[in-house]
Parts: C-alpha cells; structure tokens; sequence
C-alpha cells in the first residue's frame, strides 16, 4: 500500500495522454488544435517549478542537519527538474510553431525559460568540478537556493512587465479567460499531478541507485 503513489501516476499519465490525443477539445482561433498542447507544455513546467522547490528544501535540510542523503536528493530533484524543463521547453517550441510560424520567436517567457535552464545546468556543472564531497554538498546547495530564488522572477514576474506573445504575458489573457471548455480543467489538473509524481518517482529511484553505489 506504500506505493499507491505509482499506480496512481500510471493512471493519470494513460489518462494524461488518451484525453490529450482523443479527448474533446475547445476550437479556438489560431491555436486549432494545439490547445491539447495545454495538457503537457503547462503542466510539464508546474511539476519543474514544484520539483525543483523539493530540492531547494533538501538543499536547506543538508545545509541544517548536514545529512548526504538530504544532498541526494537535492540534486537529484534538480536533474528531474532538468528534465521537465527540457521537455517543457521542448513542447512549447512546437506550439510556437504551429500558432507563431516559428520553433524560437525570441519570445521574453521563450528566453527566460532557456536563462532559467541554463542556472540549472550551470548547477549540474558545478557539483562536477567539485571533487571533496562535503564542499560539493555545501556549495551546490547554496547555488541550489538561489538559483530557485531567481528562476521564479524570471519566469512569473518579468514576462509580464514587457511585450510578450505568450498567453498570460505582456497584457495578453491567459488560456482560462477566453476558454470556455471547463471539460479541459478535467484533464488539466490531473496532468499537472502525474508529470509531477512522475518527477518524484524517477527522482526515488536515482537516489536508491547513488545508495547502492556509496555502498
């Protein structure tokens, strides 16, 4: 029963992906529909932004207890939020292609999203050229908090103080103001459970990799 979580992120990612493809969707101007996009693009860079406050939490947790496994799991919270934002990125140049002609449009919310991406590699770079663990833990943690501390500015507050293309951004409404399909709302929110779950879970199990390998 301690691993009700899984089977729970199976579901709602097979239900993720047939009401993605197969479901109802709103016909909307200019987006068509590319406003299934919602249901992985979106929610894809809410379970970064969750993830990665994880890590900012054990990051904190190993500068106060000074536990290694608090630091495992800090970065390997990280790496997964990597790879959420990765793909996160990723599904929103193919949106930009089909509603803005283009894959890079230069977009404020397109460029902070790669600022933000690169942090975290840097932070990734970082641990690498640290060779004493203590040191590594230490600093990359430090870099983990405020690295959190800047991306989420970067990525909520200065897009909308300039002229952007993206929904919600730079005076433009977000999808919830002039979409009025509430059926979407339905896949929306277990979307942005399952890709977050499924962050954790590949997170559980590259931190029992990193145990067995110390062992």
């Amino acid at each position: 029963m301690k691993n009700w979580w899984k089977g729970l992120t199976i579901f709602l990612l097979f239900y993720t992906l047939f009401m993605g493809f197969l479901g109802k969707a709103p016909r909307l101007d200019i987006v068509n529909e590319s406003i299934r996009n919602l249901y992985f693009h979106v929610p894809m860079w809410f379970g970064m932004t969750i993830i990665l406050l994880v890590s900012v939490i054990y990051a904190i947790r190993y500068l106060r207890y000074r536990n290694p496994v608090d630091d495992l799991y800090a970065v390997e919270c990280a790496n997964a939020g990597i790879l959420l934002g990765v793909l996160g990125l990723v599904t929103g140049m193919v949106w930009a292609q089909y509603t803005w002609g283009t894959y890079w449009h230069g977009d404020p919310k397109q460029n902070a999203s790669a600022i933000g991406l690169l942090m975290y590699l840097a932070y990734s770079i970082l641990r690498g050229s640290l060779k004493d663990e203590q040191q590594r833990a230490t600093i990359s943690s430090v870099y983990n908090i405020f690295a959190y501390a800047a991306l989420i500015p970067l990525l909520f507050i200065l897009p909308r103080l300039t002229a952007s293309m993206h929904p919600g951004n730079g005076g433009n409404p977000g999808f919830n103001s002039y979409d009025l399909d509430s059926n979407m709302r339905l896949v929306f929110y277990p979307s942005i459970i399952a890709w977050t779950l499924l962050a954790w879970w590949i997170v559980t199990l590259r931190v029992r990799l990193r145990k067995l390998a110390l062992r």
